[in-house]
């Protein structure tokens, strides 16, 4: 199963609380300590999480510097727990952006878990689906023989991830927004979306568990007709 979360609502959640706002992305860290943990017990095989989006480099400087100082944190603590759970981390989205010693920082960090055969776990850092896509079409070349498992590939190839990831089953964003804000778009095509107004800091294992619940209660179908469900109540 691959699961993924817009983690939406630190900032909301720090002024409630009469905090700055980098108060409420330490509080979203914690939330995806425990939300990543909790995944792995059940056994989710990919987890990707929306930590920066493209667009959110138009916030002020400040913040940004210390969204970043706090994935370098997370990268220099959390790596040793991945080993030990398991669990291979997968930075994806754009490279060029990000500073030297980040970079050097998530590398070490991809290297450090590449054997890890339990649930891979994806951040999105520095990521638009639009501008994958875009550079998708951009490298291709007139010869390419595409289809779709070779669009996959190449999607892989643009956003750094270690492997092509399964499409998602079950999106959920925090916050009480309910869009995509241009993550996994091409992936996201048959997700399950999932949408609480419970602020990404107060997310936790039992929210969770009542987002798989609700997802255990939609009905999947891809496009297909139920034939016994059509015949037992005789509509169309």
């Amino acid at each position: 199963m691959h699961i993924a979360i817009i983690m939406d609502g630190n900032g909301r959640w720090a002024l409630r609380q009469r905090l700055p706002r980098t108060a409420g992305h330490k509080a979203g860290a914690d939330a995806v300590n425990a939300v990543v943990e909790a995944a792995a017990r059940r056994r989710v095989s990919t987890l990707t999480l929306y930590a920066f989006s493209s667009a959110n480099w138009q916030r002020p400087a400040t913040e940004v510097t210390g969204l970043f100082a706090l994935f370098k944190r997370y990268l220099h603590t959390q790596t040793s727990r991945c080993l030990e759970q398991s669990i291979r981390l997968n930075v994806i989205g754009r490279r060029d952006r990000l500073s030297p010693d980040l970079l050097s920082l998530i590398e070490s960090s991809e290297r450090a878990t590449a054997q890890c055969s339990g649930m891979r776990l994806r951040i999105a850092v520095d990521y638009s689906a639009q501008h994958s896509l875009l550079e998708v079409c951009r490298r291709l070349r007139p010869t390419d023989d595409l289809d779709r498992s070779r669009f996959v590939e190449r999607l892989a190839e643009v956003d750094h991830a270690a492997l092509p990831a399964p499409e998602v089953d079950l999106l959920i964003r925090t916050g009480g927004e309910k869009r995509l804000s241009d993550f996994l778009l091409w992936e996201c095509a048959y997700a399950e979306l999932y949408f609480v107004d419970c602020l990404w800091p107060d997310f936790d294992e039992r929210a969770l568990d009542e987002a798989l619940d609700e997802y255990e209660r939609r009905d999947r179908r891809f496009g297909r007709i139920d034939e016994s469900r059509l015949a037992s109540t005789g509509h169309g």
